[in-house]
């Protein structure tokens, strides 16, 4: 098992079109300094803005897996991806200058070839693993699907496809550190069925396919209407079935090259997990959104295992980011029941919040009078709102709106907290804030001591 990060030993520049834009694209793999992982930059948009290469920031998985972050949105990253995972790349930059990743041949084979004849190179820090310690599973009935990943001592995956295909029938293909990724995944190109091809075009995708980059499936022989057709939209003079059960564009390069391609595919989506994974996967009709939805649900437990109880860093002497004064004119809740006292710091994904306890808080009056002690349900409510003030910030006019909670997970009480208290509480976003939605962890301290903490998932919603 590799140790330590790596990263390119110089930069690596791509040309092609893509895929489902058709657009011609130049792509450059730049070096990177330690703990930048991948991150693609759109150098052709103001600013350049960057989106990382994480699945948090996954919009897409229409026939390919989009990543974005503001205006940085890039398409179709999973097979560079792939190969940047696939030869141990942990830190890179990624320049474009297009919405959309150059398909190359439909493989990876292009991507891998250039890394290896530009080397590796090993760098000072330590990879930060996330060890799998109990079985995670996805499913998807309607379509089959079933993704599991397992307690295992090294990384593996096995995928298996089965479209009740006679000319595909049963595949299988696996993948570990052992595996010669350049020479048996990289090369493996993406495979369509004939019957999916109008359905894309028409549905304004895979204006970039041509009869070069990808396997056509044919179940049963179409007419020559319909390969003239397909004639035409790929400009090629001719086309027609071959007796495998192919379109006569290309050879296969190997017998199960489907089912490593899906291989490859899953990857790429689990790369944008953003943790090294120990651990076994077995999967099913893998696709892209099933992937991408799979690497997520990871992604949060890795960040969950990684998010160690740790008092925020604050000096309860200085003056506030926001006074009570300040925190009445964000929130509509009044005393008794407004509970942050004064927010500290505030960046656009975490909040440190105050809550000072004290004796003459009126719950004390009836919540065990003799030997008082703060309800659990208010130390949520007042992480609550310091969550509140975080979401609203996210809106040009907070007093204009309102957050809901919606769903309170894994909540712990791990101390009593009693009058003469001060709770600090620490809030992150676990993921991006989308279509109002906030998923927030939230952590209470007593000095150094880890008090409460909750998964708290909320809604902003204007005033009526």
């Amino acid at each position: 098992m590799r140790l330590k990060q790596q990263t390119l030993k110089g930069g690596i520049s791509f040309s092609g079109k893509g895929l489902h834009t058709g657009l011609h694209v130049n792509m450059t793999v730049l070096p990177a300094e330690v703990n930048h992982g991948i991150k693609f930059c759109r150098v052709d948009l103001e600013g350049k803005p960057v989106v990382d290469a994480i699945a948090d920031y996954v919009t897409d998985t229409s026939r390919g897996t989009t990543i974005e972050k503001g205006a940085a949105k890039v398409a179709t990253i999973e097979h560079i991806m792939a190969a940047l995972f696939g030869l141990g790349v942990d830190n890179a930059l990624i320049e474009i200058d297009a919405p959309e990743v150059p398909i190359m041949d439909g493989s990876a084979r292009e991507y891998a070839k250039q890394i290896e004849l530009t080397g590796v190179k090993e760098q000072a820090a330590d990879r930060v693993f996330f060890e799998i310690r109990e079985k995670i599973t996805y499913t998807n009935e309607e379509k089959g699907i079933e993704i599991a990943i397992y307690p295992d001592p090294e990384f593996s995956i096995n995928v298996l496809i089965d479209y009740n295909s006679q000319v595909l029938g049963c595949q299988y293909a696996n993948f570990k550190p052992t595996t010669a990724f350049a020479q048996e995944i990289a090369p493996c190109r993406t495979f369509v069925f004939l019957h999916e091809l109008e359905f894309l075009f028409k549905h304004n995708l895979i204006k970039g396919g041509d009869m070069e980059n990808a396997i056509v499936v044919v179940e049963h022989q179409p007419s020559q209407e319909e390969l003239d057709r397909l004639s035409t939209l790929f400009n090629k003079p001719s086309v027609e079935k071959t007796s495998e059960g192919y379109l006569n564009n290309l050879q296969l390069r190997f017998s199960n090259e489907p089912a490593r391609h899906k291989l490859l595919d899953l990857i790429g989506d689990f790369s944008l997990i953003g943790y090294p994974i120990v651990g076994r996967v077995v999967a099913s009709r893998p696709g892209h959104m099933a992937n991408t939805e799979f690497a997520k649900e990871i992604r949060k437990a890795a960040k969950k295992f990684f998010s160690k109880p740790v008092a925020p860093k604050c000096n309860l002497d200085d003056a506030p980011l926001f006074d009570i004064n300040a925190i009445k004119k964000m929130l509509p809740h009044r005393p008794p029941f407004l509970l942050v006292d004064k927010v500290m710091s505030m960046t656009e994904n975490s909040i440190v919040a105050v809550k000072n306890v004290t004796m003459n808080e009126p719950f004390f009056v009836g919540h065990f009078p003799d030997e008082p002690v703060m309800p659990g349900v208010l130390q949520i409510e007042a992480m609550a709102q310091a969550g509140g003030i975080l979401a609203l910030s996210s809106v040009p006019d907070p007093e204009n709106y309102s957050t809901y909670f919606l769903k309170i997970d894994g909540v712990k009480f791990n101390r009593k907290v009693v009058p003469g208290d001060t709770l600090v509480f620490k809030l992150e976003l676990i993921e991006p804030i989308r279509r109002g939605f906030v998923h927030m962890l939230a952590q209470g301290f007593v000095g150094e001591t880890h008090a409460v903490e909750a998964d708290l998932l909320a809604l902003i919603q204007k005033n009526k």
